[in-house]
């Protein structure tokens, strides 16, 4: 079994035991942002009405914004901000740099896309860490997708959290007495920065971001696991979180994660070429019934998506497929198929202009 229960957590070692209960921990936000002018003041106004008795600090580290992000951020006083080039941004050591730089002794990460969605979710994504007893390192929180983005992301984002036994109680996941399965491995190492928070003495002195282009995030749960400590999540501490991707966009992203997935070692059985479009086929019709069904399009959504629905699965399905040929050193692809480094190759354009 590999789900804990509240009564039975023992305190790991390793780490500077938080406060007790009832004595809220100092707290970091900690925001990396690159050109995120489009919802950062939502996050920020969401941010400055959280329900949290502890000291709170929001840094916010920009990796070279050239958009109204800089802009915002200084009519801020309470934020403190952070500039690096964008050359020196790595999502696992810029993150190991917020740590350093925090003064909270618990941090919270967000991207700059995700919006907290109560006035409670600072406490309620912080509550495992302010209880010592329940032993808990790290704390993923809910994401819940935007209603408009595109049916694709927005069910595959529900299935990811779907997965989890509760949807309105804090559980606890660590490794149990008998190993555990596939499955059961993937709910207990997931995590994600777009919403978590862990301890600082945690991250500094014990088990540190690897430095990864991508999937930090991932590699950080699944080390923190296989290394007996133990992760909650907390579903009441949810942000409203979808990425804003073009068809292009999309099907880059599903290339970089599918390339993050083999350099972990997690990326699973890879299916061949047949099979993987039987499973697009199958996932574009399933989605035909749920887009028909849902509440969230009007009439002309639903005509629209029922229409462009099946070029994001075939894109899915083709930069899967490129992403398990390709070889993890092969530049040229990357620089051909990532959409991370179409993000660098453009900020690098941008700076160079006068």
């Amino acid at each position: 079994m590999f789900e804990a229960d509240r009564s039975n957590g023992q305190a790991s070692s390793g780490f500077t035991e938080g406060p007790s209960v009832g004595t809220p921990c100092d707290a970091t936000i900690i925001i990396p942002t690159f050109n995120g002018e489009r919802y950062l003041e939502r996050i920020l106004n969401m941010v400055d009405v959280q329900l949290y008795t502890g000291t709170v600090e929001v840094l916010v580290i920009d990796s070279g914004s050239t958009d109204r992000t800089l802009e915002i951020l200084r009519s801020w006083p309470a934020v403190r901000l952070y500039e690096i080039p964008n050359s020196q941004f790595q999502h696992g050591r810029t993150r190991n740099l917020a740590a350093h730089l925090a003064r909270g002794e618990c941090l919270v990460f967000l991207t700059q896309d995700a919006v907290p969605l109560t006035e409670n979710w600072l406490a309620e994504i912080l509550a495992p860490l302010n209880q010592p007893a329940l032993a808990a390192v790290a704390v993923l929180g809910r994401q819940k997708p935007r209603a408009n983005c595109f049916p694709l992301q927005k069910y595959d984002i529900s299935a990811v959290f779907d997965r989890f036994t509760s949807q309105d109680e804090t559980v606890f996941y660590e490794l149990g007495d008998s190993a555990p399965t596939e499955q059961e491995m993937d709910v207990l190492a997931f995590y994600s920065d777009v919403n978590s928070a862990t301890r600082r003495d945690f991250l500094l002195h014990v088990i540190p971001y690897q430095e990864l282009d991508y999937s930090e995030d991932m590699a950080f749960g699944r080390d923190l696991i296989s290394q007996g400590f133990r992760k909650a999540y907390a579903p009441l501490g949810a942000v409203e979180h979808s990425n804003d991707l073009s068809l292009s966009e999309f099907g880059k992203r599903t290339f970089d994660e599918t390339m993050s997935l083999r350099r972990l070692g997690e990326l699973g059985p890879i299916v061949g070429i047949r099979k993987a479009i039987l499973r697009a086929g199958y996932a574009m019709v399933r989605d035909s019934f749920r887009i028909v069904r849902d509440p969230d399009y009007g009439v002309l959504a639903k005509l629209g998506w029922l229409f462009a629905n099946p070029f994001y699965h075939l894109l899915k399905c083709t930069n899967y497929w490129r992403g398990v040929r390709v070889r993890l050193n092969d530049d040229s692809a990357l620089e051909r198929y990532s959409l991370e480094r179409a993000r660098v190759r453009v900020s690098r354009n941008q700076s160079s202009e006068p």
